[in-house]
């Protein structure tokens, strides 16, 4: 049971942004280092984080919590029945998210957020060097 109506919840959940300090930081070094590329495309299944047609590259960057990271993932204590589904959910998501772009010949990356505070320069070049090796696979 929710202790705000669920109006008051709608208002609440559509104040939430879609695109977090993270992925502006992410992207904008992407971009200081040359590499151009759409952010969140609505039209593309998953709404990619990061995606770049011409190359056929989608790169999502998941949120420990969000995505069940195994290293980091923590149940909520209260509605544990709501949250298990939910997550269970957004996992199964992802995989058929996946396994949609692989089927259609399309490169795939995955990038947990702690990889970002763990090593931030670390995981922008991760995704650098994901995304011209797949442009270089692409010109051959």
């Amino acid at each position: 049971m929710d202790i705000v109506s669920k109006d008051t919840r709608s208002r609440m959940m559509q104040n939430i942004r879609a695109v977090s300090k993270l992925e502006d930081r992410i992207s904008r070094h992407l971009w200081n280092m040359g590499l151009r590329f759409r952010r969140n495309v609505k039209g593309m299944m998953g709404k990619p984080d990061i995606a770049i047609k011409k190359y056929r590259v989608v790169v999502f960057v998941d949120s420990c919590f969000w995505h069940s990271c195994p290293d980091h993932s923590v149940m909520p204590k209260s509605n544990e029945e709501f949250w298990r589904k939910k997550l269970e959910d957004n996992k199964r998501r992802d995989f058929e998210v996946n396994n949609y772009y692989e089927s259609l010949g399309w490169n795939v990356l995955r990038i947990w957020e702690h990889e970002f505070r763990e090593n931030f320069d670390a995981a922008v070049e991760k995704i650098y060097d994901f995304i011209v090796e797949c442009r270089e696979k692409s010109a051959n």
